[in-house]
């Protein structure tokens, strides 16, 4: 009888051992396929703003083109259409795409 509970203590333990492997596995795939890339991504998009200069060609997040006119902290005016008359101030995380005006 002691030698049916010692085995049966063996099998929790080792059950216990690798429970904690696939919580372990879970975690690091979570890690590398789901925040690790969204780090990376708001890294680059920190990066893209801080780089950001009057003159720039910007793209919004709602698909309209605009030139930068002005910038401040967390804010742009940005000009759109060929009036130059449409300005319209915006949060800085409304930018999608930066194309450097030098770059043409």
């Amino acid at each position: 009888m002691g030698i049916l509970l010692a085995e049966e203590a063996g099998a929790a333990a080792g059950g216990g051992i690798i429970m904690v492997v696939y919580l372990v596995l879970i975690f690091a795939f979570v890690y590398f396929f789901m925040i690790r890339p969204q780090k990376k991504e708001q890294k680059k998009m920190a990066a893209m703003l801080s780089t950001l200069e009057v003159g720039d060609c910007i793209l919004t997040n709602s698909g309209f083109y605009g030139i930068v006119i002005d910038i401040t902290d967390d804010t742009v005016i940005v000009e759109f259409g060929n009036n130059k008359n449409c300005r319209i101030p915006m949060q800085k995380t409304a930018i999608a795409q930066v194309e450097k005006a030098d770059a043409e």
